[in-house]
């Protein structure tokens, strides 16, 4: 805190504190976590836009996003009002060279109210410029690295994150959420945040929870991928069956669920055309009301024939999809869909 009393901002700070925000002259994000670059640059952004208006923030992404330009603009005069913020995406494609020449003494030059956050994706031989770093750090900003973590670092990371949102996880149920969701830091904290939720503050996490949590997250997205399927939804359709694939879920234990799932919506559809009403059909079946009405919107905007002709083609794929590779089990089932959906 300052003589002012108000809290220094650094993009992991909450939007809450915008208002009474005091912002440093430049930041640096740099690192090989994007997904962490991604989310830092976002939040700072909606920061600069609370205390500015989105007229007082300027974006630098591409072809735009050069050591010239962003000095260009540092200099120029303005008679906006308020402080100026600049967001300066790309620059580990930069040269030491030119960052040097003309973007250091436009750094040093800088009008007091003005913020410019640089981020720097690093990926191989891709870095932040280390006159960047230096000229940051002179001008009194802050400089972040965003690294990912190594496979075998994660169940202690995951650990240590449960016990900031109050939860204890034990080693073998850390082990097991890494291996449901994946190795991305971002998803496996959102995973946590569901379980804080669920069980509470002072909760204890073993595998049962873990592989609990991860069946209601699938059966999710296998509703999500046949109300797509259902509704001729392709893109939708498309995105839900590959979301369902990254998280390993594989062709053989996939198309039976969603087939199941489709006879579900099938039967409602054949209940309907026989003359029962939707309030019969909803309560006599064994699922949440939410789930049921959306069962019966379902099974009204579509037919019975064409309810019939998609688990048709599900048999189809599940034979196909017998003995292949990994590949062409994809293939097979994007046409498929791409089939459903004509």
């Amino acid at each position: 805190m300052g003589s002012s009393g108000r809290a220094a901002v650094t993009p992991e700070a909450p939007s809450r504190l915008a208002a009474v925000a005091t912002f440093k002259p430049a930041y640096l994000i740099h690192g090989d976590d994007h997904g962490r670059i991604g989310e830092r640059r976002a939040r700072l952004r909606a920061i600069a836009e609370a205390e500015s208006g989105t007229g007082g923030v300027e974006l630098f992404e591409g072809d735009a996003s050069t050591p010239e330009t962003v000095a260009l603009a540092l200099r120029a005069m303005t008679f906006a009002i308020g402080r100026r913020f600049f967001i300066v995406d790309g620059v580990e494609r930069w040269k030491e060279a030119d960052v040097e020449t003309v973007l250091v003494p436009a750094l040093a030059g800088m009008a007091p109210d003005t913020t410019v956050a640089f981020f720097a994706r690093e990926e191989g031989r891709g870095k932040a410029p280390a006159k960047l770093v230096a000229a940051v750090k002179k001008a009194g900003g802050d400089v972040v690295s965003e690294t990912a973590l190594k496979p075998r670092e994660l169940p202690r990371w995951v650990v240590g994150e449960g016990e900031r949102l109050g939860l204890t996880l034990e080693g073998v149920a850390a082990k097991a959420l890494v291996s449901q969701v994946g190795e991305r830091q971002q998803r496996l904290l959102r995973e946590l945040e569901k379980l804080a939720l669920e069980h509470g503050e002072g909760a204890r996490i073993g595998v049962e929870e873990i592989e609990g949590a991860a069946a209601v997250s699938a059966e999710r997205q296998v509703w999500a991928l046949v109300d797509a399927l259902v509704a001729r939804d392709r893109p939708h359709a498309v995105r839900a069956f590959l979301e369902l694939r990254a998280q390993g879920e594989t062709l053989p234990r996939l198309v039976p669920l969603v087939a199941r799932r489709v006879r579900d919506v099938l039967s409602i559809a054949q209940r309907l055309d026989a003359g029962e009403s939707p309030a019969q059909v909803k309560s006599s079946l064994k699922m949440s009301p939410w789930a049921a009405d959306q069962r019966i919107k379902e099974a009204r905007a579509t037919d019975v024939e064409a309810l019939q002709r998609t688990l048709e083609e599900l048999a189809e794929l599940e034979l196909g999809s017998r003995g292949n590779t990994e590949l062409a089990e994809a293939t097979a089932a994007l046409r498929a869909i791409d089939a459903i959906t004509a």
